[in-house]
């Protein structure tokens, strides 16, 4: 039998109806799409000018006399994005290792797709804007947002194939990947040695950890 501590049943009733909703496949789906509706309102809304504000509010980390001060919308760009793309990596590790694209033949059709979806756009936007100051975002139109065509086939639940669900998550993937990679080609001015050498080593440490099991 086992034992509980003495407030353990009492916060797993209050926990456990929380954490299936967390887990539950619609959760993510569901936040998306009313996050999104929410923003297309506010932002066309009298309170177009307070929502803009609220993204610029400054948020303060104070240790001692070391500081760190930066707006609500730079914590969102280089902290949760950095946490979404740890994510997104290891979503491309499991899945090159065991999953759609561990097998080459099942992996091209979305390779070719998601390759085929970034490349076009980019060209079509350098055919419109060449020679113009927007020239240089041509990178833009090859980001494909898969997060919202996916939470809309989780909502649609078991109407969809488990096929095209599949297929969908595999492009996402792989056009992460590639957006990753055209972000830190074309798009960065100057590359961080110290922190390329700390990633360097963090990734020596987790690979010397797997091999020790």
């Amino acid at each position: 039998m086992k034992l509980y501590a003495p407030w353990e049943k009492a916060f797993k009733r209050l926990s456990t109806p929380f954490e299936h909703f967390l887990h539950a496949q619609t959760t993510t789906g569901l936040v998306l799409m009313f996050m999104t509706i929410l923003a297309l309102i506010l932002a066309n809304s009298p309170l177009s000018e307070i929502y803009a504000h609220f993204f610029h509010m400054k948020i303060d980390l104070n240790i001692g006399s070391w500081e760190l001060s930066h707006s609500l919308h730079h914590w969102i760009n280089d902290g949760l994005m950095a946490i979404f793309f740890f994510i997104i990596g290891l979503e491309i590790k499991r899945e090159i290792l065991a999953g759609e694209l561990s097998n080459i033949k099942v992996a091209m059709l979305p390779i070719l797709a998601a390759v085929g979806g970034m490349v076009f756009p980019a060209l079509i936007y350098l055919y419109i804007n060449y020679g113009t100051a927007g020239a240089g975002g041509w990178g833009i139109p090859m980001a494909t947002d898969i997060a919202f065509a996916i939470s809309a086939l989780v909502l649609l639940g078991k109407r969809v194939p488990a096929a095209l669900v599949t297929f969908l998550v595999a492009l996402a993937i792989v056009d992460d990947l590639g957006a990753v990679l055209v972000i830190a080609i074309f798009y960065t001015d100057t590359i961080n040695m110290m922190a390329l050498g700390l990633a360097g080593v963090m990734f020596l440490i987790m690979v010397s950890f797997n091999r020790f099991g």
